[in-house]
């Protein structure tokens, strides 16, 4: 059974191809049915509050008070000290197309729960015209 509904999620049609080609075998568990039951859409038509590939959000987990920045990146550009998290880290998986107001779930390495509200997307490629990143 899996963890999403359909229509959870908005994902652009280019990330979707991407992650794909990336392999389902490197995905973390739920990565592949999110995909599945999330809603594909042309990138020009991605709503500006929805975190896709190469968006800066901010976050607030569970239990926290101040937020942080995010951006959420292939596993090639992945710095997570500098805040740039993989979508194939359980975090990253956990944040791909959720919009702003939805909540993230996840288990670190050592197996905690946590989540954390999208709190805004400063940046996101599609909405300033950006159709390729």
């Amino acid at each position: 059974m899996s963890l999403f509904s359909r229509g959870d999620r908005i994902v652009t049609e280019l990330d979707l191809v991407r992650l794909h080609k990336l392999g389902v075998h490197r995905m973390p568990a739920g990565l592949p049915d999110a995909l599945d039951l999330a809603e594909q859409v042309p990138s020009p038509e991605v709503p500006a509050d929805v975190v896709t590939m190469y968006s800066q959000i901010e976050i607030l987990e569970a239990g926290e008070t101040a937020p942080r920045k995010l951006t959420l990146c292939y596993p090639e550009d992945a710095e997570p000290a500098q805040g740039f998290i993989s979508v194939l880290s359980p975090v990253g998986a956990s944040l791909l197309g959720l919009r702003v107001g939805g909540r993230a779930h996840w288990h670190t390495p050592q197996g905690e729960p946590r989540s954390a509200r999208v709190t805004a997307v400063l940046f996101q490629p599609e909405a300033s015209g950006d159709y390729t990143t």
